[in-house]
């Protein structure tokens, strides 16, 4: 009996210790229709990819999230392009918080596309004014996080300024003969920094706002990602972005659409979506609430489902094997667990 006592100790002190290691968080913070996903490693290391917009709430948003995660400070912010909505928060969140250092394709003056007011664009000086080290990103590039042989945790940039890595492997991709071109995008949103996290065997796949054809030239005629198990529904889930093929090829098990209730989430995007057979959860930051109800996700997977919402985020968390990842709304109390795919490439 006590060897068999002694046996269960080891084996729970084992469970224990396997339990209490830490995760790899993934929040989607509410920014009403901006960006702004916060990245948590195991060794609470942050990496903020976009800052949402310019007024509050977004930096006192990002703030919550971040300190109730234990941050202090963000380690990097990427800011994947010079759209208002993606940059506009860092100026206010710096003032909150610490931003050591920000990677992005080389700050613009203004946005180039976006009207501000009184018809002048949107200045990117308190942007540029943010006391930080700063990279210009080359496709290619890794963030320095700390890794491990149990930790093989890594964050590269596979395409930024329209080019990709020249590193990329790639395997011929059979779905390309149905790809079909879209006039060129003249937009800041084709020169979005696409990101693909690595922790093991989970993947994670965030390209901005990338559109269409950029998104092509990512699978086709070469696949030069391989599958992922989390998508981040490019460019809000609008229509000129989420290009089928780019969805067949990734074949992502969870999909997270940054949408506002009444920006992104267009209803081709969502139907290309459903449409991708390898998708078995949709998860939104906020309902839709223009009118096209049939095309929101179910409500369990919605972060935020009024108007006047209380800013609920969504969370990944994956544990320390890659091997599953749990999805939660805090807020609401839902969780769901998934096993992450095996991957080529």
């Amino acid at each position: 009996m006590k060897v068999l006592a002694a046996i269960f100790c080891a084996v729970f002190s084992l469970h224990a210790a396997f339990a209490a290691e830490p995760t790899l968080d993934i929040y989607w913070i509410d920014v009403e229709g901006g960006a702004s996903t916060l990245i948590v490693t195991p060794n609470k290391e942050s990496v903020l990819i976009d800052s949402g917009w310019p007024w509050a709430p977004s930096a006192e948003r990002i703030y919550a999230v971040a300190t109730n995660a234990g941050l202090k400070q963000i380690d990097y912010l990427i800011t994947t392009h010079f759209h208002v909505d993606h940059f506009g928060g860092a100026a206010g969140l710096s003032k909150l918080m610490p931003i050591k250092n920000i990677w992005d394709n080389g700050a613009l003056d203004v946005d180039p596309d976006s009207p501000g007011p009184n018809g002048t664009r949107f200045s990117t000086a308190d942007y540029r004014a943010i006391s930080s080290t700063r990279k210009v990103i080359a496709p290619g590039d890794s963030v320095p996080l700390k890794t491990s042989k149990s930790r093989r945790l890594s964050l590269r940039c596979i395409a930024a300024h329209k080019k990709l890595a020249a590193d990329l492997a790639g395997s011929a991709n059979p779905r390309c003969a149905g790809a079909e071109p879209k006039p060129v995008d003249p937009s800041d949103n084709a020169n979005s920094i696409c990101l693909v996290l690595t922790y093991n065997g989970f993947k994670f796949f965030n390209g901005g706002d990338l559109t269409w054809n950029i998104e092509s030239e990512l699978v086709c005629p070469l696949d030069h990602v391989g599958n992922v198990d989390v998508y981040q529904v490019d460019h809000h889930g609008m229509d000129i972005s989420n290009n089928p093929l780019l969805l067949q090829t990734l074949g992502p098990t969870v999909s997270v659409m940054d949408n506002g209730p009444h920006k992104g989430g267009s209803r081709k995007t969502v139907e290309r979506l459903r449409a991708t057979p390898s998708i078995k959860a949709m998860y939104q930051l906020h309902r839709d609430l223009r009118g096209d109800q049939p095309f929101n996700t179910e409500n369990k997977y919605i972060a935020n489902l009024e108007e006047n919402c209380t800013a609920n985020y969504i969370k990944c968390s994956v544990d320390q094997s890659g091997k599953t990842y749990t999805f939660s709304i805090p807020a609401t109390g839902f969780s769901e667990t998934y096993k992450s795919k095996p991957k080529h490439m």
